[in-house]
């Protein structure tokens, strides 16, 4: 039998604001996995996620925070209809 793999959701996952404009930070790991995952996700439902895994929850929000403070919460927020036409990363 095959069982659907447990997602355990950081109590550290929060929603960020920044000029008018609001992303939610999803710190994730699997049921018997050590390391985090963050995804960041923006009002329209576009989803960025980074590929290396944190050690703890902590170290995958203050890299957030981090990306945020550096490059600006627009960086994280794609187009409105799902599709980039290039200029989104």
């Amino acid at each position: 039998m095959n069982e659907e793999p447990v997602l355990v959701e950081s109590p550290l996952s929060q929603s960020i604001s920044s000029g008018g404009k609001t992303v939610s930070i999803e710190i994730y790991r699997l049921e018997n996995e050590p390391s985090w995952t963050l995804e960041i996700v923006d009002e329209f439902n576009n989803s960025t996620v980074w590929g290396d895994p944190f050690q703890t929850d902590s170290e995958a929000l203050v890299e957030a925070k981090k990306t945020i403070l550096a490059e600006g919460i627009d960086a994280l927020i794609g187009p409105e209809n799902g599709k980039s036409n290039g200029n989104w990363k």
